[in-house]
């Protein structure tokens, strides 16, 4: 079954995604896997990818996390369905400056604790834990109402107890932590890392790699400015939002600690965030 390239919403590393209209009316979002390779007739796609989010999936329950609704599986093509959500990525809205002008600094604190929430709750009020693995702008999408939804756990790990969590070096460049390449272990701290970097970039507007490199080489905690770091496409933020953008820096800084030990928890960002 192929999908007609013009309704083609994204592309991530493991399939396509597709916005399908169904009988019925609903509008939702289709992920497409991608093949691997063909013997004969046959094509494999992404087993364990598949198999991983439909197990994190299956079992969340979150007002910030996409809903899922089912999933088609067949010896040449798997299938996701998803809720759809109307205004895509955070990336795209980040990287066009009209959609960015429109995500003003209240909607933006609004999506940096939507993401926060998210985290907090696949971290603690899931059991076993859930590490997401892939938190970036592309994996976060936004509805009509600018509400953040985490999305794509396709290489999501669902933690063992009593087990050394090791797996493959996965995510995306820019927001892995950077203990994650040489231990391969993964924890809880490798998304509080990616939330790091995700909630500069919101109140930045653009990726903050400079900073990342200045913090990565720094011996003790960065003093960043807020002014140094405010997307300059929107206007400034009222006094109240600035004491919540100060705040957002604060904790996003706590976040990025090369020491993962020294990072706080989703639970303690989420609650240091709801005021």
């Amino acid at each position: 079954m192929n999908f007609d390239a013009n309704y083609c919403i994204g592309k991530g590393g493991s399939g396509s995604v597709y916005k399908a209209k169904l009988p019925s009316g609903d509008v939702v979002a289709v992920k497409k896997l991608h093949s691997l390779h063909s013997s004969g007739s046959e094509t494999t796609t992404h087993p364990k990818e598949f198999a991983s989010e439909i197990r994190a999936l299956s079992q969340i329950r979150h007002r910030n996390i996409v809903k899922f609704y089912g999933f088609c599986s067949h010896a040449q093509y798997s299938y996701l369905v998803y809720e759809y959500i109307e205004r895509g990525s955070l990336a795209t809205i980040l990287s066009n400056k009209g959609a960015a002008a429109e995500l003003n600094w209240s909607k933006r604190v609004n999506v940096i604790r939507g993401v926060a929430h998210a985290l907090s709750y696949i971290h603690h009020d899931c059991y076993p834990s859930i590490v997401h693995r892939d938190i970036s702008s592309k994996n976060v999408l936004l509805d009509l109402e600018y509400e953040a939804y985490v999305s794509d756990f396709g290489i999501a790990k669902v933690l063992k107890v009593d087990s050394s969590n090791l797996t493959e070096l996965a995510g995306t460049y820019g927001y892995v932590a950077p203990e994650f390449a040489y231990t391969m272990k993964v924890t809880e701290k490798c998304d509080v890392y990616s939330f790091g970097v995700l909630a500069l970039e919101v109140i930045k507007g653009n990726h903050p790699k400079d900073f990342l490199f200045s913090i990565s080489t720094s011996s003790g905690n960065m003093n960043i400015a807020l002014d140094d770091v405010l997307d300059g496409r929107i206007p400034p933020p009222s006094f109240e939002v600035e004491k919540k953008l100060k705040s957002i820096l604060e904790v996003a800084l706590l976040c990025l600690d090369v020491n993962p030990q020294s990072r706080p928890t989703m639970q303690t960002v989420s609650q240091l965030l709801r005021n």
